[in-house]
């Protein structure tokens, strides 16, 4: 079976989109042919044309060849926050024909030693504030570690350092010591060194982000050019984007979501990046008045964190022609206040690492609200019941099952991962999301939470998303997350940990909110538990670390979940 286009398909989308037959490099090569002096970057007050950027990379994969003799398909760590130096390397590596592997920067010795070990890495690029969890790494120090290591100063590329809006971390000079194998990314542009040409395609393999880990040790993500641009081209055209669009890039490029939306795809269009190191709302609005930003994609909770702030509303932010993002359903309270303050209509799309970030979109002109969307060009996606696989009639929930040209090859060296999450149905070869959905009337899908969030109370399935979603509708309802309890009686209890607003402090009780959620839900979907906290957890994209504050709950005492 094909992929359907929806009755509010989007006018002059195509419904299967063509994937340019091109590696990434190819787009910044062609920027800077067509575009030589115009901005790519704009970073802590510092421009950078697209022929800069492009001598940048010429001169790091000369020495990345030349001096560490990188040749295609060794893997690379890239652990830092946003900066130029994240662009050059990743374009560099990839340029070369190499595959890059994206690390958190909050990763710990620990985990970095297991992406190095299970990738194969033996080069890695790393921001000098992280060079103390990376170095024990290194083959000094270990057998089988890292032989070379790249290690950058954020301020480098800075235009003045007493900018007050410097954040201090961004301020630092290079003050470590060399060792052997380490080398400052600022000398390996000033070497001058030629990289000679490497034959690269579109299928070969690009970059290898892991998961979360969930379950077990984080997966490694086999994806090439052409799974990238994939989901590139199309969202592109779906969400109308072009060489003249401004774009907002805060969330980590070492997320998908970053990556991405941040940095491959003002690239892949010529357009401009207005780049910051760290998430500061306030900074984000100024920069997005001062810089006429026209595109962000960013998590509901930054979004939230953004529109907050007190002079949210004296911000001319008229440019601002699209506000998109997902991996969490925006709130309907949060969706109705971006309309009615700002004009400003959420895009609300799904993706995952699997699947290089776009896969599902809602239509720009007809969007519905804590929706994921419809399956967009080349996409075919379906709800089957997680025990059988057996396709399920239309409203029920059930797995999400997805095929498209954006989904990657596989999972790095785990075949038995591999055997769990592929199947073939109808000639197409279908990923297991380990998502639940349903799919309404109009054709679109609409998420109720992760196979492994699912709340069991007395019987009665409780999906936590739903829940937080009506929560929002209330006044005093800043943020929440909504967890599981173990309970001997009923399986589990349903418990809401939840963040006021300011005003709303010490005004409101947990029995007046457990009260009014009685009478806007069912009552077994009612927490029977409120906890009021000053924050909660969020991972670098902005996500509740929901994960994490139920193992908590359950282990209040500190025990191993």
């Amino acid at each position: 079976m094909s992929p359907i286009k929806n009755k509010f398909w989007p006018k002059g989308v195509p419904a299967t989109g063509t994937v340019p037959h091109v590696t990434l490099p190819h787009y910044l090569e062609t920027a800077a042919l067509r575009y030589p002096e115009k901005t790519a970057i704009v970073y802590c007050g510092r421009r950078i044309t697209y022929r800069e950027l492009k001598q940048y990379t010429d001169a790091m994969a000369g020495f990345l060849q030349q001096k560490m003799q990188l040749g295609k398909g060794d893997r690379v760590l890239l652990m830092s926050q946003n900066c130029p130096q994240f662009v050059i390397a990743y374009y560099a590596v990839l340029q070369l024909g190499a595959v890059i592997v994206p690390v958190n920067a909050m990763c710990t010795t620990s985990e970095i030693q297991y992406y190095m070990s299970d990738s194969g890495a033996r080069c890695a690029f790393v921001a000098q504030e992280l060079l103390k969890q990376l170095a024990p790494c290194m083959q000094s120090n270990q057998e089988g570690g890292l032989q070379h290591v790249m290690v950058h100063a954020y301020r480098d590329f800075v235009e003045d350092l007493d900018d007050p809006d410097l954040p201090d971390f961004v301020k630092h000079g290079s003050d470590f010591a060399l060792t052997d194998g380490m080398v400052l990314f600022s000398d390996a542009l000033n070497a001058g060194l030629v990289a000679e040409p490497v034959q690269t395609g579109p299928d070969d393999f690009c970059v290898l982000p892991y998961t979360s880990g969930t379950t077990g040790k984080p997966k490694g993500c086999i994806h090439t050019h052409a799974t990238l641009l994939g989901s590139l081209v199309n969202s592109a055209i779906w969400r109308h984007l072009h060489a003249e669009s401004v774009m907002l890039s805060v969330a980590p490029m070492f997320h998908m979501l970053g990556m991405q939306n941040g940095m491959n795809m003002p690239i892949m269009l010529g357009a401009t990046l207005i780049m910051m190191p760290r998430w500061n709302a306030g900074l984000a609005l100024k920069l997005m008045e001062k810089h006429r930003v026209s595109v962000w994609t960013a998590p509901p909770a930054m979004v939230l964190d953004c529109f907050s702030q007190a002079d949210a509303l004296q911000r001319d932010l008229s440019s601002l022609a699209l506000l998109s993002g997902g991996g969490a359903a925006m709130p309907e309270a949060i969706a109705a206040m971006l309309k009615e303050r700002f004009g400003i209509v959420y895009n609300e799309g799904y993706g995952m690492t699997e699947t290089a970030s776009f896969l599902h979109c809602n239509p720009v002109e007809n969007s519905k609200r804590q929706c994921l969307g419809i399956p967009t060009q080349g996409v075919d996606s379906r709800i089957v019941d997680p025990a059988t696989l057996q396709e399920l009639p239309q409203g029920e929930v059930g797995e999400l099952i997805t095929s498209g040209p954006q989904v990657m090859k596989g999972y790095w060296q785990n075949e038995p991962a591999n055997k769990e999450s592929f199947l073939e149905r109808d000639g197409r070869i279908f990923f297991r999301t380990g998502d639940l959905a349903r799919i309404d009337e109009d054709g679109y899908f609409f998420m109720c939470d992760r196979l492994k969030r699912m709340i069991n109370v007395s019987g009665y399935k409780v999906w936590p998303s739903e829940v937080e979603n009506t929560f929002y509708d209330h006044p005093a309802i800043h943020e929440v997350c909504i967890v599981g309890i173990q309970d001997s009686v009923k399986g589990e209890t349903v418990k809401a940990l939840v963040v006021l607003k300011p005003e709303y402090e010490g005004k409101l009780s947990a029995q007046e909110l457990i009260a009014w959620a009685r009478e806007n839900m069912a009552v077994y979907k009612t927490p029977r538990l409120v906890e009021f906290v000053d924050e909660l957890p969020k991972s670098n994209t902005g996500k509740i670390m929901w994960r994490k504050l139920q193992a908590e709950q359950n282990n209040p005492l500190g025990e191993k979940a």
